[in-house]
């Protein structure tokens, strides 16, 4: 039944969605670019068909292919440090400490690899496309059912789960939100940011981003969304379509909501709050109130990725596999990346001084900035 909720929900929000003609995204306005980028290397993966999570290590990045192969590529020079197939299709991916890397099938099982083997296996109660977190010698695991689950990382037993209860029916097909902070795992359970005992799963606080308030289910989906952003002591959230809000993670206080229509995830940096509304505009807030600060337009309906900072810009990916670099100042037009045409599946990374993106193709492109 779990799962069956979960594939309702894909079909629901593709049938809202393709209900009326698609807004066509906007022409590429001409600019002429003040940050030049070389393409460093490029590597290939199988087609991206899951919402894929890519990890950064200090002088490496992790990632996956839908097909199941998992790798870890060299930040310097993009060559595979090790890679191991999983033999199976992913559903969501990748969480690394660095010793273990976990991924989770679409057979619903949770894997662990450790030095390029398969460590070991857990089946889980319902689906997942959030990609597990592995820290502090845990793997935890959000899933469809609203529910996280935390594994020993070193033999896989199932320590602890925690579920919000009166959980509505529908999901998101998308990477939800769960991070650590100090000693505390902060994750998304529907529209609210929970902060659990990784021991235990014990509750320490619970703040609410959104509340549902339609007229049918899919009105009333308000789960948040990944990435979330995190300026210390603030923790900032997007709950889908609905509102975003930034919360203190130390006293698990709202310090601001409002609201705003968008399906993924934030940014920050010191003085801004950056995201991608659903109609393509980039939109900052000023982190301490939640007050608008500027407005992008130019590409409208372009179904962007979350932002992510880079030096004194933003880069946003589209639908075409272009990256656009962004002020962080003021929203002006700083230079356009180009990848294999294809849209670009997750949010940038960056990684020291290099900027990796993946394409729905399976491409993976890494720049530096000049």
């Amino acid at each position: 039944m779990r799962r069956l909720l979960s594939v309702i929900a894909l079909l629901g929000l593709a049938a809202c969605t393709t209900g009326s003609p698609r807004p066509k995204p906007a022409e590429l306005p001409a600019i002429t670019p003040t940050i030049a980028a070389r393409q460093v290397w490029t590597a290939q993966l199988g087609t991206i068909d899951f919402p894929l999570s890519v990890r950064a290590r200090p002088q490496s990045v992790v990632l996956a292919g839908g097909n199941g192969t998992v790798s870890e590529l060299d930040i310097g020079s993009g060559r595979a440090l090790w890679s191991v197939s999983v033999g199976a299709a992913l559903a969501a991916g990748v969480g690394t400490d660095g010793t273990t890397t976990a991924v989770v099938t679409r057979d619903n099982e949770l894997l662990a690899l450790r030095e390029g083997k398969i460590a070991w296996r857990h089946r889980l109660a319902a689906q997942a496309y959030a990609a597990p977190l592995v820290a502090g010698g845990r793997v935890f695991q959000l899933t469809a059912d609203r529910a996280v689950s935390a594994f020993d990382a070193n033999g896989g037993q199932r320590l602890w789960v925690q579920q919000r209860p009166g959980s509505d029916p529908l999901v998101l097909r998308q990477a939800g939100v769960m991070l650590p902070y100090g000693d505390t795992l902060l994750v998304g359970l529907g529209g609210r940011l929970s902060a659990l005992n990784p021991l235990n799963g014990s509750v320490r606080w619970d703040a609410s981003v959104a509340t549902a308030r339609g007229i049918n289910e899919i009105e009333r989906l308000v789960d948040l969304v990944g990435p979330p952003a995190r300026q210390d002591p603030l923790v900032c959230v997007r709950a889908f379509q609905a509102a975003i809000g930034c919360i203190d993670a130390v006293r698990g206080a709202v310090q601001w909501s409002r609201p705003a229509d968008g399906q993924v995830g934030l940014a920050a940096d010191e003085r801004l709050l950056f995201g991608t509304e659903s109609d393509g505009v980039i939109q900052a807030w000023r982190l301490a109130t939640g007050e608008k600060a500027w407005s992008y337009e130019p590409l409208k309906f372009r179904d962007l990725t979350a932002p992510v900072v880079i030096g004194r810009s933003l880069a946003v990916g589209d639908l075409q596999g272009f990256v656009h670099l962004i002020a962080r100042e003021d929203g002006r037009p700083l230079g356009r990346l180009a990848t294999d045409g294809t849209a670009i599946v997750a949010a940038p990374l960056l990684v020291g001084q290099t900027l990796v993106v993946v394409t729905r193709a399976g491409g993976v492109f890494a720049f530096q900035p000049q």
